[in-house]
């Protein structure tokens, strides 16, 4: 199944949603096929979406709910630069990982937009 998102600002909500869900073919489905991931700020970076579905099922595999919200989002014809903060909670008030994202998408050719670039930022990892 594939997910699909046709508004460049809905983006980070339905990484969210599909994260919480633990539907990792689906947000899977938010990339294109050589997209790269940004792990962290030491340049480690994952290209394609078998390297990157490693990273994705990490993600899940942390308890809590994830919530992302757009800083902004800039569309220039088929390319998105997308901005959000992340908190990912569990329990009452326990942040267990907590960040920023830069991303590029891209429109596909049905109107659709799927990841190029995702970097995700941590600010806070580990149990609060």
């Amino acid at each position: 199944m594939s997910r699909k998102v046709y508004q460049p600002a809905e983006m980070n909500g339905a990484f969210a949603a599909l994260r919480n869900a633990g539907n990792l073919a689906e947000l899977l489905s938010l990339y294109e096929d050589d997209a790269q991931l940004l792990v962290d700020a030491s340049g480690v970076s994952l290209s394609g979406k078998a390297a990157i579905a490693a990273e994705l099922q990490n993600l899940i595999a942390l308890p809590g709910t994830m919530v992302s919200n757009n800083t902004f989002c800039v569309e220039h014809g088929d390319l998105a630069l997308l901005r959000a903060d992340f908190t990912l909670t569990h329990g009452k008030n326990s942040v267990v990982y907590s960040g920023f994202t830069a991303e590029i998408i891209r429109r596909q050719a049905d109107g659709s937009w799927r990841y190029v670039i995702d970097h995700a930022g941590a600010s806070r990892y580990g149990a609060g």
